[in-house]
């Protein structure tokens, strides 16, 4: 383990699929722990604290009064929740593991963070923005909207959490990984002047050079920085248990590689997976490759 880094870790599974408004997803905390993550990371030397699961309620309908966003109300009390417990993590010294449950569940994450760390930094691993409003969303899924909710944009029931006051500054935030972006994502991404690296500059520059940048971006100024990998950001042939699947991802070199950099820059003091569906998945490959994953980003290959 790097000394650097944090030596408490602190997990909460959220298993929420109300974002994604798919089932299977709400497994995920389930199976990445089944997977082994807390004997992995205390082999890297790791104290480990499992604060369980965040409950979710699956309402008898998606739909909310006024607006097209499915589950609002019970996406809006569980990032609240999970908002709370971070925010709760942080202040008692421990590093947040937040376990996933589909990514709108990086509202109530990052909503909690911001209640200490004021310049946030945030490397979003992902092959799609996640920066959808409900004006630019095609379906009204949550799990696509967490970016624009933690920078002030979207719903008030969801960009309150936390405190109007505390939002995420777009030039400290990197999206890596991207090759299916919605055409109102990518306006919004122009407009606020978003690092992203996509898959084209991950062909062309390679990993580490993609890399450099983003770890130089999310933490210039930084009194913290987040690492959201969602599982989808990889290739499905590296991750077929996820949700929404994308051709042409990252490699299961390539992400160890970029987690590796992180590790070994030292800059993380919060991390998140997300979107391991064992329904979709096989033998919970996925689920083991995001234990995998997570101990390339805390160390491991150099304990």
């Amino acid at each position: 383990m790097l000394e650097h880094l944090n030596r408490k870790i602190a997990i909460t599974g959220v298993p929420m699929n109300l974002g994604a408004d798919r089932l299977g997803v709400d497994l995920g905390p389930t199976a990445i722990r089944y997977a082994g993550v807390r004997k992995r990371l205390e082999n890297i030397g790791y104290k480990i604290e499992d604060k369980g699961d965040i409950p979710v309620v699956r309402p008898g309908s998606a739909s909310s009064e006024g607006t097209s966003l499915k589950y609002l109300d019970e996406i809006a009390r569980v990032s609240t929740a999970l908002c709370d417990t971070v925010s709760g993590i942080v202040a008692g010294g421990a590093m947040p593991l937040v376990l996933g449950g589909d990514h709108s569940i990086a509202i109530g994450t990052l909503a909690g963070l911001m209640q200490h760390k004021k310049k946030l930094g945030v490397i979003w691993f992902d092959a799609h923005g996640d920066i959808n409003t409900e004006d630019t969303s095609p379906t009204g899924n949550i799990h696509g909207m967490p970016v624009a909710v933690a920078m002030g944009m979207g719903h008030e029931k969801l960009t309150s959490i936390g405190g109007t006051e505390n939002k995420l500054d777009p030039s400290r935030f990197v999206l890596v990984g991207s090759r299916d972006l919605d055409a109102g994502e990518r306006r919004i991404l122009k407009e606020l002047g978003i690092s992203v690296f996509s898959m084209h500059e991950i062909d062309r520059w390679g990993m580490p050079k993609v890399m450099e940048e983003a770890i130089r971006i999310a933490s210039e100024g930084a009194d913290g920085v987040h690492i959201s990998f969602d599982m989808d950001a990889m290739d499905p042939f590296h991750a077929v248990g996820t949700g929404t699947r994308v051709l042409g991802g990252m490699s299961y070199r390539e992400s160890h590689l970029a987690l590796e950099m992180i590790a070994e820059a030292g800059i993380a003091t919060s991390v998140e997976f997300v979107e391991v569906n064992p329904l979709l998945d096989n033998k919970n490959e996925t689920a083991e490759t995001a234990v995998a994953l997570m101990g390339s980003l805390l160390g491991e290959w150099l304990k």
